[in-house]
């Protein structure tokens, strides 16, 4: 259950729930073609829901590496986002190419949190290895790559939930070092 939409961003909510503006993009080709549903996008979107964090835009895109940088910078630059959140083309496959759109375009990589995301999976399964998430920061938008797979989703998202507030509040100009 999220926020409506008539807080800005950074603005606190009933509770001093502060509120993010939050873009979902996920990456499939066969989703881009309504061949598949977007069952990752989802499940993103029902975890984000209890956060401070607002789902303001959802869009779905084939595994293009250009189209995905595209879209991050529009959405990155024009101010309208705190925090992206991909889905999909993390893997090793010929059309996976996510991790390089998003390196393509980031001012900084933040590589503690894709690195704690590998690391939380390993203990599910050794298949983590070979995910290439990429967690990074163009003008102040954080960025994080997350797998395809909804299951994988839930695994990597919950790994990170909880240090992303404080990451875009630091983003934002704001609290600088946690406290309790």
């Amino acid at each position: 259950m999220g926020f409506s939409g008539r807080y800005r961003v950074g603005s606190a909510a009933p509770g001093g729930l502060t509120i993010f503006k939050l873009a979902i993009l996920t990456i499939s080709d066969a989703g881009s073609r309504g061949e598949r549903e977007d069952v990752s996008g989802d499940t993103i979107s029902e975890m984000m829901a209890s956060t401070s964090f607002e789902e303001t835009r959802r869009e779905l895109l084939p595994d293009e590496q250009d189209l995905i940088s595209e879209k991050l910078i529009d959405w990155c630059d024009n101010g309208d986002f705190d925090l992206v959140l991909t889905t999909g083309g993390t893997g090793l496959g010929p059309r996976d190419v996510t991790p390089e759109a998003t390196k393509k375009v980031i001012d900084l990589e933040v590589p503690g949190m894709a690195e704690a995301m590998r690391m939380e999976s390993l203990k599910a399964t050794p298949f983590a290895m070979i995910g290439r998430a990429v967690v990074g920061v163009r003008n102040g938008c954080l960025i994080v790559n997350l797998p395809g797979s909804p299951k994988a989703v839930r695994e990597n998202l919950e790994v990170v939930l909880a240090v992303i507030p404080h990451a875009v509040e630091i983003l934002r100009g704001g609290q600088r070092h946690p406290t309790g």
